[in-house]
């Protein structure tokens, strides 16, 4: 939990963290380097410099390194946990639910667990997601539009099986869908993240919610033109947070743009760790403030109660969290 200067207690739920394993001995080929590289490189980039890892230590850092930098040092007081299977990548998998799961065992009152499905596994798929729900009881999933299964090199939400398996989701109460709409990692395809079958998907499925995570950069006036006529769509800030300890002027930039068009209301605090911390980030987006200029020409601002919506209060509703019943329950552990 994130306390303020004047002792004020903010609840903080991270709506986007991953468990991952991209160990040499889980590579499947040469595209499982590249990709744990890729996100590397971004990790490198955007940390402030005590924050790096090696390259050893982000290939696999495990349940107890996640939950240190997460709910110890981190601020967070809950995470919502996404899977990315990528099985052509790796042998096991990078980051399915059924890893991810094990956080449960331990730390199940910190943890929301999402499950994923992929429209190319056809009837099977439709069978593996309701396995889940039973399971596991997931309110929401994490889809990987750029995901290579085989020959197939991405899928689009407005697919017929896509709306099958959105349609299927919805009949067994999965409520919360966040879709990878952001930068490209490689070996991927750019041109498989683009945002424009979220407009189509929204429409289709008012009653679900869907959260565009990384606010569809690079492409964010593209997220931001849909968003503000879709009120079913939230963006999650994973990436884009990162902006604001290496270039805070992008960073200004881009919350200006997204408080304009789509509100303080559906805007989600991500760190997407283990690609970046949260401690940090809560850090410097909680002394964030929008520079003059960018506040006379939007007529926005992020304001005190902007920063407690992002950070917590939007995820709760999505996710039915009592906060002050949370708040009882954690301090009791």
């Amino acid at each position: 939990m994130y306390k303020t200067s004047d002792g004020e207690e903010i609840f903080v739920i991270d709506a986007h963290i991953h468990l991952w394993d991209a160990r040499p001995e889980n590579q499947r080929n040469v595209h499982g380097a590249q990709f744990i590289n890729c996100f590397h490189d971004y990790h490198s980039a955007l940390s402030p410099p005590e924050y790096l890892w090696s390259a050893e230590k982000f290939q696999y850092y495990g349940p107890e390194t996640l939950y240190e930098d997460l709910f110890v040092n981190g601020y967070d007081d809950m995470a919502v946990c996404q899977p990315t299977y990528l099985k052509d990548f790796y042998t096991n998998g990078f980051n399915t639910t059924e890893q991810n799961a094990e956080l449960l065992k331990s730390y199940a009152d910190r943890i929301i667990l999402n499950g994923a499905f992929d429209p190319r596994d056809g009837e099977a798929g439709l069978e593996a997601l309701e396995g889940l729900v039973e399971t596991y009881g997931i309110q929401g999933v994490k889809l990987y539009t750029a995901e290579w299964r085989g020959d197939s090199k991405g899928y689009k939400l407005s697919d017929a099986w896509a709306k099958r398996y959105l349609e299927k989701a919805q009949s067994l109460g999965i409520k919360n869908i966040h879709v990878h709409k952001g930068p490209t990692i490689l070996p991927l395809n750019r041109d498989a993240f683009d945002v424009a079958d979220i407009d189509d998907a929204a429409t289709d499925f008012p009653e679900l919610n869907f959260i565009v995570d990384h606010v569809g950069l690079p492409r964010l006036d593209d997220f931001c033109w849909i968003a503000v006529q879709e009120p079913n769509v939230y963006g999650g800030l994973a990436v884009a947070s990162a902006f604001v300890h290496a270039r805070p002027r992008y960073f200004a930039e881009m919350m200006a743009e997204l408080l304009f068009w789509v509100g303080e209301d559906r805007l989600l605090f991500a760190s997407d760790y283990g690609i970046w911390q949260p401690k940090w980030l809560i850090e410097k987006f909680m002394t964030f403030e929008m520079p003059d200029d960018l506040k006379a020409e939007t007529g926005v601002d992020l304001t005190m109660e902007g920063k407690r919506k992002i950070l917590g209060l939007n995820a709760a509703k999505l996710y039915g969290v009592d906060i002050e019943a949370k708040k009882a329950s954690l301090g009791s552990m």
